[in-house]
């Protein structure tokens, strides 16, 4: 998650959208990740599952619309949803990568958890996935409006500032930008160092339109449009699978589903980086020196009658008598 909205009330630095890759760090000071879990950042198997049933059920459907990512750290969710880009979706993601923040809150958040960022680590990792980066808007979330058409996207994740003004201002955003069938995934909707993304996300439930289809332990994902019939589709899909456990309940009136990863579930099909050559080819390494590894390993003591006989030797007889019985027992 990346700090990039500015408050409404003041005016935002305009931000060109391009898919060209910026300037900076010499290549091989970029990072080279051999699959997904190489990038840095938080997106976990739950989380994983659920983009992956609802931008392929959107397919399925085939439900119109681009996608949209709001704070993208370096990338490893945009990844994740750029294997979904059909032919034609334009993706679109906004954040503020090396740009400096407009208020004070802001770059103090910026500071304290995103020094390292920057958007030439965000492409190289990008890349190193897809063939093309997505549209890059470098800038504030709050000029993302400026970019994405009203009513266009099908999915949206919105993991940028965790300021309740910024994240309000995000929401109401994405409600705007999203189709009817939209769904938005909400990040850190419950961390307790992100209270503000707590209060905007279920204010939007509570007095707003947002209505919850299903949360996991770091996200929450709803719909400006109807949810029952999402809803449905996802606990019928839910009630197939062996990597992940879920319940019912309800909010004030609200019904959701809650999903969590059981332990030791797989992850859903990762896409392939174009390093996984050098990631392959280490993992034979390790593996065929394991087994030299354990052959240099002592033999374990022997546990028969010998192991019984030295134990009853040492407790009862003198060091110098054990040693010399042990001795004649091993010859024989």
């Amino acid at each position: 998650m990346t700090a990039t909205s500015a408050t409404p009330a003041q005016p935002s630095p305009s931000a060109a959208a391009t898919t060209a890759p910026a300037a900076g760090a010499p290549q091989d000071a970029l990072p080279r990740p051999a699959r997904l879990a190489d990038v840095k950042g938080w997106f976990f198997t739950a989380d994983q599952h659920l983009f992956a049933w609802f931008l392929d059920r959107q397919e399925r459907l085939g439900e119109p619309g681009d996608l949209l990512e709001l704070g993208s750290y370096l990338g490893k969710s945009a990844i994740f949803m750029g294997g979904r880009q059909r032919p034609g979706d334009r993706f679109t993601v906004c954040d503020l990568f090396d740009a400096p923040a407009e208020d004070a809150a802001n770059a103090r958040e910026m500071r304290a958890s995103y020094a390292t960022l920057s958007r030439r680590s965000f492409e190289a990792n990008y890349l190193a996935f897809h063939d093309a980066l997505p549209t890059v808007v470098q800038g504030l979330t709050s000029v993302i409006r400026d970019h994405v058409p009203d009513a266009s996207c099908r999915f949206a994740h919105i993991d940028a500032s965790h300021l309740y003004e910024h994240v309000r201002a995000d929401i109401e955003a994405v409600g705007a930008m999203l189709a009817p069938h939209g769904i938005v995934a909400l990040d850190d909707y419950r961390s307790e160092h992100c209270p503000g993304v707590a209060a905007a996300t279920w204010e939007a439930v509570l007095v707003g339109r947002l209505q919850p289809v299903c949360v996991s332990g770091n996200k929450f994902y709803g719909t400006w449009g109807d949810p029952q019939p999402v809803r449905a589709d996802l606990l019928e899909w839910l009630s197939r699978q062996q990597d992940l456990w879920f319940e019912e309940q309800s909010v004030a009136g609200h019904p959701l589903i809650r999903v969590k990863a059981r332990k030791g579930a797989a992850e859903p099909p990762q896409p392939a980086s174009r390093h996984a050559a050098g990631a392959s080819a280490a993992s034979a390494t390790s593996t065929s020196a394991a087994p030299a590894r354990r052959a240099a390993r002592p033999a374990p003591r022997p546990r028969g009658p010998l192991g019984a006989v030295r134990r009853v030797a040492v407790d009862v007889l003198p060091p110098i008598v054990t040693r010399a019985l042990l001795s004649a027992l091993r010859r024989r």
